[in-house]
């Protein structure tokens, strides 16, 4: 009794051992009947399942990477705030360019945002003048320029001294404006309301929309895991679709052709049953147009003909080969013999020509 309840136990075992790799290694294409036919490589997947994660990255290595992927995220987030600021702001800009050409705006205003247009265009100049630490320093200078000529462009300072001043407010706006088209966007059930009531609920909207995210991933990572779970059941289901194929070649081709001679000799049996009924029937036909066709006296006179032109067909056949053995014995002689017959057949022209006259001459004579 003991011993069937430590199989149970090492199946168990096994199962669940099956499992955990096969959970470890997702991206495998890996089944449990394969770990189980080859139980040494099963283990050494358990083995690795302690230094590597399901990607096959090792602990160490996935370690650098989440540094790595910390430090870029860190460089991308300080790159994206200057990307955003420098895109804002020239969103600023048009939106200005495009009011002044519709309405007529306060020289205050005009002043402010052309010395901020000035600055931006001055600082892209100049960082193009000066390249990081990255590039080659050997490179020419754009036209010779250096960065100092190009800061000489730069607005009065009492200008960009005000500009400065200004921009937080101006920018805070903006972004304020820009925040509330997108809480409008994101609930267009909220257009209508008050100023102040979209910015009480503008402040919710970072945790919903990062709510949203969370959500929105979860539903990314349900539909990974489903498709890995598909693609196991398709492989699954492909194999046991083979099965089943060499299941049906092997019934068809043990059992069906068993039993296929006797069928065709059935068949045959058949087909020549078939075939002399249709004789017989051709047979009986044949009869009955010969009754409706002929009297019994005309088909016994033309049996009585029929038997005469055999015998004289036959007497003529007789003849005709006494002929050609004598035509054959005749060959034999030679072109000498040839020429004899020639001249016994102009003499017996020459003697039935003359008989004819002779009679002919009788005739005239008895008259």
């Amino acid at each position: 009794m003991s011993c069937p309840e430590s199989n149970i136990t090492s199946l168990e075992k096994g199962d669940i051992l099956h499992q955990q790799v096969l959970a470890s290694f997702p991206l495998c294409d890996l089944t449990e009947e394969d770990l189980s036919q080859n139980p040494q490589f099963c283990k050494l997947l358990s083995t690795l399942t302690q230094h590597v994660d399901s990607t096959g990255l090792t602990l160490t290595l996935k370690t650098e990477l989440e540094k790595a992927e910390q430090k870029l995220q860190s460089q991308r987030r300080n790159w994206l705030q200057s990307q955003g600021l420098f895109q804002t702001l020239k969103e600023m800009i048009q939106e200005h360019c495009v009011k002044k050409h519709h309405s007529i705006v306060p020289p205050d205003r005009n002043m402010f945002y052309e010395t901020m247009e000035k600055c931006l265009l001055v600082a892209r100049c100049v960082r193009m003048l000066d390249p990081s630490d990255t590039t080659e320093k050997e490179l020419p200078n754009i036209l010779g320029l250096e960065p100092e000529h190009v800061l000489q462009l730069m607005p009065l300072e009492k200008n960009v001294q005000r500009m400065k001043q200004s921009l937080p407010h101006e920018l805070e706006k903006h972004l304020k404006k820009k925040c509330l088209s997108l809480l409008c966007y994101y609930h267009p059930e909220w257009e209508n309301e008050s100023e102040n009531l979209k910015c009480t609920k503008l402040m919710h909207l970072s945790k919903q929309v990062a709510k949203d995210k969370k959500s929105a991933e979860s539903l990314k990572e349900r539909c990974r895991e489903n498709k890995i779970l598909l693609q196991r059941q398709t492989q699954l289901y492909l194999s046991e679709l083979v099965k089943c194929i060499k299941l049906l070649q092997t019934l068809i081709l043990d059992h069906r052709l068993k039993i296929q001679t006797d069928l065709d000799k059935k068949k045959l049996e058949y087909f020549e049953g078939k075939c002399e009924l249709v004789l017989q029937k051709i047979k009986t036909e044949m009869v009955e147009i010969q009754l409706d066709t002929y009297t019994p006296d005309a088909i016994s006179a033309h049996r009585k003909i029929r038997e005469k032109l055999e015998s004289e067909l036959k007497f003529r056949q007789e003849e005709k080969q006494s002929v050609e053995l004598k035509l054959a014995s005749f060959e034999i002689l030679g072109k000498e013999f040839q020429a004899l017959a020639e001249e016994y057949g102009r003499l017996r022209r020459e003697i039935e020509m003359k008989n004819w006259a002779l009679k002919e001459f009788t005739q005239f004579s008895n008259k």
